[in-house]
């Protein structure tokens, strides 16, 4: 049985404000559908920044209450890369010898509360709950043992994929990058352990993923040092640990929870699209 919106707003209320003490929350935000600014969230409310954190983490004088806000994806990415076949229990047989790399559009990000549109002739639209990581600066042919200083923080996602268009298509830019396909949030965390993250999953308030970013078959910092071998990656750009166990389909009304420990709880609704 779904839980009830009031239920579900309250228990985010709770987790999406709660921090690690060593750890640097960052936000995107914006107010009256405005510009949208970056900002630090603290006890005392949400401390607007110059530019994203990763370039300027310097205050303004601004201070905005929590509950004034519409909060947006916390990143600002030009390049979106994802990890294919990265928990063993998404996976068949043994891994492959280098993990499964695929990018897609950065204009298919949405952030938190926002809906996920199924599209019109999409039937077969499921979850992905993952872990994401923000590049901190510029990285070309980092080495595995160097990667940590690029990593500049940690965030929840939902890669949404289209199964039948994944299966049927040539590449997956259109089940797995569609507008409005991949939720980010509620906020990137500087400081968070990317190496211990447990990941819950959950449909309608029924858990349906669980797995620790411990468990990963290739760790973030392996996962840059090998695609900075190949692309340059910039401050701002993400890149996606892949999905654990089995996932099922979602339907219009649907509600689906990514919960980073450490990081809170990414809810998203599923609607219907013409």
């Amino acid at each position: 049985m779904k839980r009830t919106i009031t239920t579900l707003v309250a228990a985010s209320a709770l987790v999406l404000f709660s921090t690690l003490a060593s750890a640097q929350s960052y936000v995107r935000y914006s107010q009256d559908g405005g510009t949208i600014s970056w900002g630090e969230l603290r006890d005392d409310g949400i401390h607007q920044l110059v530019d994203a954190p990763y370039i300027n983490a310097e205050h303004t004088d601004t201070i905005v209450p929590r509950d004034s806000v519409k909060l947006e994806a916390p990143v600002d990415p030009q390049l979106v890369f994802m990890t294919a076949f990265n928990f063993r229990s998404h996976i068949t047989g043994e891994p492959a010898e280098y993990p499964g790399l695929f990018i897609v559009p950065a204009s298919s990000i949405v952030g938190p509360e926002d809906p996920i549109v199924r599209p019109a002739d999409s039937t077969n639209l499921h979850y992905e709950a993952e872990m994401a990581i923000v590049v901190g600066k510029r990285a070309e042919n980092v080495a595995v043992e160097d990667a940590h200083e690029y990593i500049f923080g940690v965030t929840g996602g939902n890669d949404v994929s289209e199964r039948n268009w994944q299966g049927s298509d040539i590449q997956w830019v259109r089940a797995k990058g569609s507008r409005g396909f991949n939720a980010v949030g509620p906020v990137l965390v500087k400081g968070a352990d990317y190496k211990n993250i447990q990941i819950t999953g959950r449909l309608n308030g029924e858990q349906r993923q669980g797995e620790n970013s411990s468990d990963l078959i290739f760790g973030m910092e392996e996962m840059l040092s090998y695609i900075s071998t190949y692309f340059t990656l910039e401050a701002g750009d993400m890149i996606w640990s892949g999905t654990m166990g089995s996932t099922r389909a979602m339907e219009p009304g649907d509600v689906y929870e990514v919960e980073l420990s450490g990081i809170g709880i990414l809810r998203n609704t599923v609607v219907q699209g013409k």
